[in-house]
């Protein structure tokens, strides 16, 4: 017999790593699963099963107590040829991309100043970090106080000092929107730093090596090496900030509640009214699935469009 017919069958790739794995952990695969057991369960109460009562209430008249009757399309009807909906979709479009863009530059361009590994840059980072960790309730309330219409408010101080008037802010109908994007790009600006941060991370030194050999200056470095390292980034960033935008809710609600004049009105300031202060849960409900799907369609275009730019 030959040396090799006399030697042992190898072993399969896959049968030498069963042999490996320890025994206590063979077959154990739903043990991850018993730790996201308890998360798994809030979402699906507290999140799903609402969905999917909203989607079924918005096809329905909505009678506690009296039972639902099926309505079908007349809810969707109603809320799309409501002016009131057609105005607050608007404010809620202006606000998004305002806050959007606001909020990704400002981001931006404090990522780029705190950018480092000194333990300075460290506690600056925290601080700057901490509008995002503040409760929404406690900053509308801070900016509340400092967009008192008078001239004694803190901004109108302010504004004295370099010799212009008093303004309304956010109670003037003119400025309470932009009052508003404002307070909502302070807050979600130190969010975008630090994912930007993370990704000037990802960035090889190398090249920033070779545009400053190259004589490239700083605008250059940044328009032609960081930009183009930051392009995944900035999709990721302009999906978030966008859901985060159409989904305003307690900074319009705590700081005008949709005033002066419904100038501030958004669709979720509206579809609250409408579901629990008018009692009209079938009509908000098909107002809150016409934003939901607003929301998808953004997501899958951008994502859409971000896999043909990498193909």
């Amino acid at each position: 017999m030959s040396v090799k017919e006399a030697a042992p069958p190898r072993a399969a790739p896959r049968q030498q790593q069963e042999k490996a794995r320890p025994k206590g952990r063979r077959g154990q695969w739903w043990i991850p699963w018993l730790f996201l057991a308890p998360a798994l369960i809030l979402f699906l109460y507290f999140k799903f099963i609402p969905m999917a009562q909203a989607v079924s209430m918005s096809v329905q008249e909505v009678r506690p107590y009296l039972g639902n009757t099926w309505v079908g399309s007349a809810n969707y009807n109603e809320i799309l040829s409501s002016d009131s909906f057609r105005s607050a979709l608007g404010n809620t479009v202006v606000l998004a991309i305002g806050q959007t863009f606001g909020s990704m530059v400002l981001g931006f361009g404090l990522a780029l100043l705190v950018e480092g590994q000194t333990r300075k840059l460290t506690f600056i980072r925290s601080a700057a970090f901490l509008p995002v960790v503040v409760p929404i309730a406690v900053v509308a309330e801070l900016w509340r106080i400092m967009y008192h219409p008078t001239s004694d408010g803190l901004l109108n101080q302010l504004l004295g000092l370099i010799g212009l008037g008093p303004s309304g802010f956010i109670n003037d109908p003119d400025t309470s929107l932009a009052s508003i994007a404002v307070t909502g790009i302070w807050r979600g600006a130190p969010y975008d730093m630090m994912i930007f941060l993370a990704g000037l991370a990802g960035i090889d030194r190398g090249l920033y090596e070779a545009a400053t050999v190259d004589g490239a200056s700083t605008r250059q470095r940044i328009l032609h090496v960081t930009l183009p390292g930051l392009r995944p980034v900035f999709a990721i960033l302009f999906v978030l900030a966008a859901v985060r935008g159409f989904r305003s809710f307690t900074e319009v609600f705590l700081l005008t509640n949709g005033g002066p004049n419904g100038s501030t009105e958004v669709v979720m300031t509206l579809i609250y009214k409408l579901g629990l202060e008018q009692n009209r849960l079938g009509v908000g409900s098909a107002g809150a699935v016409l934003l939901f799907v607003a929301t998808l369609v953004l997501t899958v275009c951008v994502q859409l469009l971000r896999r043909r730019r990498t193909a």
